[in-house]
């Protein structure tokens, strides 16, 4: 049976932080509009802020739908979701207003440093969470699943990029100045870092 809480603190916080990877969706207002869900994982990319708040890093690599639909205005909504791999089963959702936070945001230099070794090159914006509803629910068509290892091709790969050159390849990418729906998306030219 789900249950809903105030707060992301002591177990539902413990989960969060445990597990490798995590899911966001959201979508543009307009009814035909398209829908997004991404997959997040690399650890060490999200942080738990306080017990309303969550934060993760937003890289190169792929479109920018989340960035579009949480810039749109009036928009903003957006839902994280965990799934129980292992152990007793459990899925765990945060409905959620949304903001990306750029790198000549002031706020920046604050926020990157949660991030530690996970931050570089290709980290493009900071997506700061306030949840509105914390719940979870039974899991138990979760299939159990063993995490081998993280997957190190993308940290390599923009590792060896420098800011220029990640900014550039930003500006060729299809699909990051603009949504798939037209809507504005990630500022390009790529804002310099303010760290």
């Amino acid at each position: 049976m789900g249950q809903r809480y105030a707060r992301i603190e002591g177990r539902i916080r413990a989960f969060i932080e445990q597990q490798p990877v995590f899911f966001t969706a959201t979508a543009p207002l307009a009814a035909d509009g398209h829908v997004n869900l991404s997959p997040k994982g690399r650890r060490g990319t999200l942080a738990v802020i306080d017990d309303r708040t969550l934060a993760y890093l937003d890289f190169g690599g792929s479109g920018a739908e989340t960035i579009a639909h949480l810039r749109e205005e009036g928009n903003g909504r957006i839902t994280l979701m965990w799934c129980a791999f292992t152990g007793p089963p459990k899925v765990l959702r945060v409905h959620g207003s949304g903001e990306a936070v750029f790198r000549d945001d002031p706020r920046w230099g604050n926020l990157i440093g949660r991030f530690e070794d996970a931050d570089g090159p290709g980290a493009r914006a900071i997506v700061v969470v306030r949840a509105h509803r914390i719940s979870d629910a039974c899991g138990f068509a979760v299939p159990f699943m063993d995490y081998r290892e993280e997957r190190t091709q993308h940290a390599e790969h923009f590792g060896r990029k420098s800011d220029e050159e990640f900014a550039a390849y930003c500006e060729k990418k299809e699909h990051v100045g603009v949504s798939l729906d037209g809507l504005p998306a990630l500022p390009l030219p790529l804002p310099a870092r303010t760290d």
